[in-house]
């Protein structure tokens, strides 16, 4: 435990007088133990402890012994979101060298937390997620009647950027959004809509136009190893002279277009997307990155929902929604990078069931979703 203590330093104890007879880090380092196995919440915390009580006393001292569902639940209500994310990006910072280049970011919103009785609204939270290593990098609640794009700047000034890209979709396709990665010294590739209508009209009817494979550059993939036979073509220019003087958008090297079709039985769909990008990618590269974008929904928030239920979870008090939240997060992701095994989550309920062993809870084929943000073309 002397490496989590020095792990969980600076989390200020938020507990007053008799609340304070369980050991704060050992609390703590029984709580993610038990969502790395497949735990949803405080009650399971508890259960967890009771069911491994030989393993947890081999390296704790429980002097009082395991703690109560209640007493996970008060602890969580009161500590200070903040503090916990510190201490959680502490233990993301030993696969530092492991991130990968792209950190997607995008929202979400447990569909449990709005509580009707007290008119309270549901907690969205904006989330950072490095996309090949599929680690949560932080997270940034939004508050009441305002929207992501207001969240993002607290989110991207917890991170290093330098030498990342990051993902995001149209929501976040700002001046300010731009602005902030390139002086942080990273890049972007922003999904391009009709929130920025004019600039999103000039850029899509230049890269419609027929002719413009012979000065852009080009490329193709062909996907039928699952049925529907998936093309995906991008196209990537970064000749921009024409767009600088009419938009002075910050950091702006290039504008791409995937156009992704999806043909099954007898029936062809298509769709294109287009995107701002702050480095001149080549077109293969850009097709690559506009795709590993989607790891935050497949291998982040899929997990949460199917394995983890969070879309379920109940609590709704004070902090405790936004902290168990965190929780679940990192433990969820970490597990995905293990060896694949069956999700425990199940069998967490019952004292003779509960696992050590953690799942791999990537999402299957038919929910990754297409290149473009909002698309639905290849469920």
């Amino acid at each position: 435990m002397e490496e989590f203590h020095h792990i969980f330093a600076g989390v200020e104890d938020p507990r007053k007088s008799n609340a304070t007879r369980h050991d704060l880090h050992e609390m703590l380092m029984i709580g993610l133990l038990s969502t790395m196995c497949g735990g949803e919440g405080c009650s399971d915390m508890a259960l967890f402890g009771h069911t491994k009580r030989a393993f947890l006393d081999s390296f704790m001292t429980l002097k009082h012994g395991i703690p109560s569902h209640d007493a996970f639940s008060d602890l969580f209500n009161a500590l200070d979101p903040l503090k916990l994310q510190t201490v959680l990006m502490r233990l993301v910072e030993g696969f530092a060298d492991q991130l990968g280049e792209v950190i997607a970011v995008d929202g979400k919103t447990p569909q449990r937390s709005y509580d009707r009785a007290k008119q309270q609204s549901a907690l969205h939270l904006v989330q950072a997620f490095a996309a090949h290593s599929r680690l949560v990098l932080g997270q940034v609640a939004v508050e009441a009647k305002s929207n992501e794009s207001t969240a993002l700047p607290a989110l991207l000034e917890m991170l290093s950027l330098k030498g990342r890209i990051v993902t995001a979709d149209a929501m976040h396709t700002q001046k300010a959004t731009a602005r902030a990665v390139t002086q942080a010294g990273g890049d972007y590739v922003l999904a391009l809509k009709g929130n920025q209508s004019a600039f999103f009209e000039d850029v899509s009817l230049f890269l419609d136009a027929p002719d413009r494979a012979g000065i852009c550059d080009v490329f193709q993939r062909v996907d039928d190893g699952h049925g529907p036979i998936e093309t995906r073509r991008a196209l990537i220019c970064h000749d921009l002279a024409w767009l600088d003087a009419r938009y002075d958008w910050p950091g702006l090297k290039a504008i791409g277009k995937v156009m992704a079709t999806r043909e099954k039985a007898g029936k062809t769909t298509t769709q294109s997307c287009y995107y701002l990008l702050s480095t001149p990618l080549s077109a293969e590269r850009f097709l690559a990155v506009a795709r590993v974008h989607w790891a935050i929904e497949n291998s982040l928030h899929w997990v949460l929902d199917v394995t983890m239920n969070e879309d379920r979870a109940r609590n709704r008090k004070e902090k405790g929604l936004e902290n168990l939240a965190m929780m679940r997060q990192w433990p969820s992701t970490w597990r995905g990078r293990k060896s694949q095994k069956v999700p425990c989550a199940a069998s967490s309920k019952k004292p003779d069931g509960m696992s050590l062993s953690c799942s791999n809870s990537s999402a299957p084929h038919s929910m990754v979703k297409s290149d473009c943000p909002g698309s639905d073309i290849s469920q």
